[in-house]
């Protein structure tokens, strides 16, 4: 009797498990989880069979911009039970099954709203009820996850506008949200975007009830009278000053109730004349009471910033082993190269920070901070200065490279602007170092960082100046263009190199009138829109591009800045090559635990410069890397449009496929049914490359 339980029992089991459904694994939240680590425990692919990946499905999301490659995708996707919730081209919220690709839903919103990229939606559940929060420009809309449709008992008919209580004197109008949010028990923490002008929205952090879309708490980023940071302002500097913005996300600790925001700095963002001080808590992580919104510790990456250095991309939660014990920390990444690391309950730092003395400004008005914070380990995973030795061995112009470097700043960190003509050579440039994919993390505590290597030149120039502060004079379109625009379109209209910043000089042949217009009044991409001037203002700047002449009445007032900058311009050479010596792009492997870097390697690669027999040297890129343990890293991100395989260990490249388009996004990998699938955003739409709307999953046949 005895031994026929035994065997009943062993029968049943057998029974339950050819039964059984195969396992299913998550990407549950953006970046892979709470922490932000990229991070998935799935082993199915591994170092010995990635060689086989092979496309699994494509999804052609809609919405791309095929004729002037202006639309991009930056959406890491989630995929929870089976489903893959993701955002299109064109901006709308879609849900697939995971397993086919096959449309289960897809948004069809047409609010008269700012244009954006968004990097993904937020999901929430309680058991019963399931909803996606995602942002539509400066809306953001509760939907239900099965079918898509607005929740109504959320905000009004299921959305809320960030918009509504943000405002300070003189200020624009534009915010949207660009990278989801965190949720904390019945709470969605949001932060958001907002110009970079002297006219910018404050950038406060808010908490929204999930259910009703009401606004719990808020923690201002710029302080008001009586709270702590309000003397690293003048007076009234809440009222007089915005940005200071969570744009790049955030992450939470759920078991300690803490979420850490990092921000970007205060505008205007590169002249600060009118803003002396420190600037709290501007280019700052701050971990705050997710219950309350009340600050527990903060650090300031940088004082007073005059180079536009925000902390570009989400912090990283890992524990590591610090000297012999577990310590749970919060580390961000910076555009210098730099990575700072601290405990992530008292934001002690892990390694050692050095305040050092740093140049003086020239400009009139302007104070620099006197220190900048360094971290001495781990070791920058970029170079640091950039110097006639660092010009690229088959660089084209050399002598008028060499001439024009001799005559500009450069050389090492935090060098303020000069007035033009001349420039401070910033390097890493100013969009990195690291860039808003961020950085992955996998369970040993080994951190991956994408990063570039390419130089940008800068200068200021003085804004056109009027008879009196806040004088109402006739200005030209062309005037209004040099204010607003030419800080990034080039005075000349000529754009930026690497089509970041498209040229404007023969627009016409693009573009008609009205396009341009909506342009100017809704933003694209990114580039904000223009509240901050009124419709006959765009309109002047509007008839000044299609050749033109009109004046109108323009008023100047306190968030005009004396200064703007002359662009961002990445500097290549005539062939169309970074002027640096390679590598351009880089992916790095630094061991947490001990601050060591273990491995670098380049990111990309110009097809044309392999076949001439020059080695792989890496590209500029925009994404992240998806890291597994099974023992492969995962990523796109840069110009040649693959999608390359890593062994996490050594840096060698195992697998690499062709995408339809670049992947300017973060892949994610989860498993349906048993089988591990690799997905990626196939937007392009950057770099001079083409724009896609395909969303392309890769498993073994």
């Amino acid at each position: 009797m005895k031994r026929f339980s035994y065997l009943t029992l062993l029968l049943s089991v057998g029974l339950l498990s050819l039964t059984e459904k195969p396992a299913t694994t998550d990407w549950p939240e953006y970046n892979g989880g709470p922490d932000r680590n990229h991070f998935s425990p799935l082993t199915q692919l591994n170092p010995g069979n990635v060689a086989g990946l092979k496309v699994a499905w494509e999804y052609a999301s809609g919405g791309v911009d095929t004729l002037k490659n202006n639309t991009q995708i930056q959406c890491n996707p989630l995929i929870i039970d089976g489903v893959l919730y993701g955002v299109s081209a064109g901006s709308q919220a879609f849900a697939l099954d995971a397993a086919t690709g096959k449309q289960l839903w897809k948004t069809n919103f047409t609010d008269d709203t700012f244009a954006m990229n968004s990097r993904g939606v937020t999901y929430w559940t309680d058991g019963r009820q399931a909803r996606i929060y995602f942002a539509y420009g400066s809306l953001l809309y509760a939907l239900d996850a099965r079918t898509g449709k607005p929740v109504a008992s959320f905000g009004k008919g299921g959305k809320i506008n960030l918009k509504e209580g943000l405002a300070r004197p003189g200020a624009d109008e534009y915010v949207v949200s660009n990278t989801p949010g965190v949720v904390y028990k019945n709470l969605l923490i949001m932060g958001h975007r907002v110009s970079e002008i002297a006219p910018a929205l404050p950038g406060d952090v808010r908490a929204y009830d999930l259910h009703t879309g009401r606004i719990v708490w808020t923690f201002h980023t710029i302080p008001h009278p009586g709270e702590y940071g309000a003397d690293t302002w003048p007076k009234d500097g809440y009222r007089n000053f915005g940005g200071a913005n969570n744009w790049m996300g955030m992450a939470i600790d759920r078991q300690r109730g803490i979420v850490y925001v990092p921000t970007g700095t205060a505008a205007f963002d590169l002249y600060g004349s009118t803003r002396p001080g420190q600037n709290l808590f501007g280019n700052s992580l701050i971990a705050l009471d997710a219950t309350t919104g009340k600050r527990l510790w903060h650090f300031q990456t940088i004082h007073h910033d005059i180079w536009d250095r925000d902390i570009p991309a989400p912090p990283n939660l890992f524990t590591v082993v610090h000297d012999g014990k577990k310590v749970d920390a919060v580390s961000v990444l910076s555009k210098q190269g730099f990575l700072f690391v601290f405990d992530r309950v008292t934001g002690k730092p892990l390694f050692p920070i050095e305040e050092r003395p740093m140049p003086a400004s020239t400009v009139p008005g302007e104070k620099a901070w006197p220190t900048q914070p360094i971290p001495l380990k781990p070791a920058p995973f970029t170079r640091q200065s950039f110097s006639e030795s660092d010009i690229n061995d088959f660089v084209t112009d050399r002598d008028t490279i060499v001439a024009q470097l001799r005559r500009w700043q450069s050389g090492k960190e935090f060098i303020p602007l000069p007035l033009s003509p001349n420039r401070t050579v910033f390097f890493p440039g100013t969009d990195g170092g690291a860039q808003w994919g961020g950085a992955a993390v996998d369970e040993a505590g080994i951190m991956y960082v994408p990063a570039k290597q390419i130089p940008v030149t800068m200068g200021l120039v003085p804004t056109p100046a009027s008879p009196t502060s806040a004088a109402v004079v006739d200005r030209t379109g062309s005037q209004l263009y040099q204010t607003h625009c030419a800080s990034c379109h080039g005075q000349d209209r000529e754009g930026s190199h690497d089509g970041s910043y498209p040229a404007l000089i023969r627009i016409s042949q693009k573009r008609n009138e009205t396009s341009v217009a909506q342009v100017l009044a809704k933003g694209q991409g990114m580039m904000p829109a223009f509240t901050h001037l009124k419709e006959a203002e765009r309109r002047a700047i509007v008839d000044f591009l299609f050749g033109k002449t009109t004046s109108v009445a323009s008023k100047e007032d306190l968030n005009t800045s004396p200064y703007h900058h002359t662009g961002f311009t990445r500097w290549y050479d005539r062939a169309g090559y970074p002027v640096s010596r390679p590598p351009w792009g880089t992916l790095t492997a630094i061991d947490m635990n001990t601050g060591e870097h273990r491995w670098q390697v380049p990111l990309g690669e110009y097809p044309e410069l392999v076949a001439k027999g020059v080695p792989p040297t890496g590209t500029d890129n925009y994404g992240a890397p998806a890291v597994t343990a099974g023992g492969l890293l995962f990523i796109a991100s840069s110009r040649d449009e693959l999608i390359r395989a890593f062994d996490r260990k050594t840096g060698r490249e195992l697998w690499r496929a062709k995408l339809p388009a670049a992947g300017y996004a973060s892949p994610s990998t989860y498993a349906v049914n048993g089988k591990q699938y690799v997905v990626i955003a196939c937007g392009g739409g950057k770099l001079k490359t083409k724009s896609g709307d395909r969303y392309v999953a890769f498993a073994l046949p």
